[in-house]
């Protein structure tokens, strides 16, 4: 398995001012990372001579773009704000066609308080098979993320990921994410997963604990799932010091796995 980083683990650095798009690609590169995932929130501009620049420096490094990601909701009770999610990840299925990313990650949004989670999935199902039918034409898989609400268990994330029941719609399958049982509900989901996030830590019924991927190597492997393992670290650590040993530590796991 490859290793990718997303940017959202130098989040800080990169809504600061601190750290560039362009930066931390050079970064991901002097770590030894295999690819990046540029997510949506850190593009200074999305004009087509910035993301042509952008991909030609990914390239040059040596690097691929495992993926893009935008933060999406679809669960919004105002018909024209889930319109307008819509649009916007239509708007980032383009860029990830001319930033030659293979995944795009969408959210499908918290259930709002008052609303009740039946209904609010039927607006989720609608908007994703809209949204996947449109990647579809593109070339590019839509990668939800298990991230708390309709997709907080697997039983939810598989319920929903049936509901919409299209091929071009797979799971962007986050380790630290499931609460609990973590390793079962990931077993459950992995066939499902085109992308991942790699978290340090997840939260056990005894408390926060750090993640054994040996363990879930083998996971992924009985699954068959060959593509980017890719780091989204969260923890309170800065990521200048964090994201390489993280880095070195998930590949001395799965390479013993």
């Amino acid at each position: 398995m490859r290793l990718s980083c997303c940017a959202y683990s130098y989040r800080q650095l990169l809504q600061g001012g601190e750290l560039s798009l362009e930066a931390f690609v050079d970064t991901v590169r002097a770590i030894g990372f295999d690819g990046v995932e540029l997510t949506a929130y850190y593009f200074p501009t999305t004009e087509r001579r910035y993301l042509n620049d952008l991909k030609r420096n990914v390239h040059r490094q040596g690097l691929a773009v495992s993926g893009a990601a935008v933060g999406s909701d679809f669960a919004q009770p105002d018909a024209g704000k889930r319109r307008a999610h819509v649009q916007m990840t239509k708007e980032w299925v383009e860029n990830a066609v001319i930033l030659g990313a293979p995944t795009l990650r969408v959210f499908a949004g918290p259930v709002r308080d008052g609303q009740s989670e039946d209904e609010t999935f039927g607006w989720v199902v609608a908007c994703l098979q809209e949204c996947a039918e449109y990647a579809a034409e593109r070339g590019v898989l839509l990668a939800l993320e298990n991230h708390g609400g309709l997709t907080g268990t697997a039983d939810q994330t598989l319920k929903l990921l049936n509901a919409v029941g299209h091929e071009w719609l797979g799971l962007n399958l986050d380790f630290g994410n499931f609460s609990g049982d973590a390793y079962g509900q990931i077993e459950r989901c992995a066939p499902h997963a085109v992308a991942t996030h790699a978290k340090s830590h997840y939260t056990s019924a005894a408390g926060r604990e750090a993640l054994d991927y040996s363990r879930i190597r083998r996971i992924m492997d009985a699954a068959a799932y060959r593509g980017f393992i890719a780091i989204e670290y969260e923890e309170a650590e800065d990521p200048r010091t964090a994201v390489p040993r993280f880095a070195q530590e998930l590949k001395a796991a799965l390479i013993q796995a």
